[in-house]
Parts: structure tokens; sequence; C-alpha cells
């Protein structure tokens, strides 16, 4: 059975629907995805402060224990020494 692509030709009107003619009801769907959009962005702003706040709270109510000193290590200061330059060879 061969299946062209342009048998699929409905399936795209789902994907690319067509704005109404009545400028009212072109207006009362553009407005109506406003207003989710807005929804949408009115609670991730507050799902994000809550995020913040509950790391921060996490941060502040965490108790660090005290990391025992190793036995084996030994603190101390080090300095970088630099490789001298070598001599170009010809």
């Amino acid at each position: 059975m061969r299946v062209s692509f342009t048998s699929f030709g409905n399936a795209r009107t789902l994907f690319e629907p067509r704005k109404p003619r009545h400028p009212l009801i072109r207006l009362a769907v553009g407005l109506a995805g406003l207003a989710i959009l807005a929804v949408l962005i009115f609670f991730s702003v507050f799902v994000g402060a809550a995020m913040i706040l509950v790391g921060v709270a996490w941060k502040l109510f965490s108790r660090k224990r005290p990391i025992a000193a190793r036995r084996d290590v030994v603190e101390g200061e080090y300095r970088v020494v630099r490789k001298p330059a070598l001599p170009l060879s010809r």
C-alpha cells in the first residue's frame, strides 16, 4: 500500500486554524488568547517566586554538620612555580 503526503492534507487544518471572519468574534478570540497568556504568566511568576523562597528557606534552616578534619591530610600553603622558558631548538 502506497501512502502519499497529499493524503494528510486534511490534518494540516488542525494545526493552522482559520481566523473567524466576523470582526467582533476575531476580537473576542484575540482577547481570550491574551487572557489565557496573562493567566499563565501570572501563575508562573508565583510558582517561580515560591521556588526561590523555598530554596532560601532550605538554605537558612538546614543545619550544617561540622566536617571532621581528616587525620591523613596536612594543611599548608603553596606557591605555583612556572616552568623556565626553554631556548628555541634550531
